[in-house]
């Protein structure tokens, strides 16, 4: 069975365990922290980077690389548009996510739940502050354009773009924030219904119940 070493709560995790539950793919979740990686798992992933998929011999890194192999390997159902400019824009949509979205929102999950809740450290709000008032409206703004009306962001179907906005937002809600409906109605309700769906909703319930957990 194929093995995906990170830890949960990442969205790159999260987006490739989202994938897998997408196309019903039986897996098993190592835990692996990115900090302090060990010589082995540096052979697997060179960056030192989750998440790390293994099947047998055969492991690669990086979630887009991840996603990508398993919609070869598993072409049912797409995740990927099989028009060639779609494509394109399902990729773009996925690499901001991947990067953007997840620079301006992680401040707070650090702040509020990694700091907070894991490390017993006080949490430094000026830098939630900025990063809910200066750095995330822009990006919501650009998602509130590209938000669709019906299943997905490309095409009208749900695909790999979705999973990848949808999956830092799980972070941020963790962290006790959500999108303001009434500024970002469209992207609110996007997520919310990616949210919704079964692969995404048991991964946010298992979540919640490790950080239950972890409150005491």
């Amino acid at each position: 069975m194929p093995t995906i070493h990170g830890v949960n709560a990442s969205p790159f995790v999260r987006k490739v365990r989202a994938v897998l539950e997408e196309k019903g793919v039986a897996y098993e979740l190592n835990p692996v922290m990115p900090f302090g990686p060990s010589a082995e798992f540096l052979a697997m992933s060179p960056l030192g980077k989750i998440p790390v998929y293994q099947d047998g011999s055969f492991s690669v890194p990086d979630s887009s690389v991840i996603a990508q192999y398993l919609e070869r390997k598993h072409p049912k159902p797409a995740l990927y548009p099989a028009n060639d400019e779609a494509f394109a824009h399902a990729l773009f949509l996925e690499e901001y996510a991947d990067t953007k979205l997840i620079e301006v929102t992680a401040p707070v999950f650090v702040q509020r739940v990694i700091n907070k809740m894991i490390m017993k450290i006080e949490p430094n709000e000026e830098i939630v502050r900025s990063a809910l008032t200066e750095r995330i409206p822009p990006v919501f703004d650009y998602l509130e354009r590209r938000a669709p009306d019906g299943d997905g962001a490309i095409e009208g179907r749900f695909g790999i773009a979705d999973i990848a906005v949808a999956s830092p937002i799980v972070n941020f809600e963790h962290a006790g924030e959500s999108i303001d409906a009434a500024r970002w109605p469209r992207l609110a309700a996007w997520v919310a219904r990616v949210h919704a769906r079964p692969s995404f909703k048991k991964l946010i319930e298992e979540e919640k119940a490790g950080f239950a957990a972890i409150k005491g």
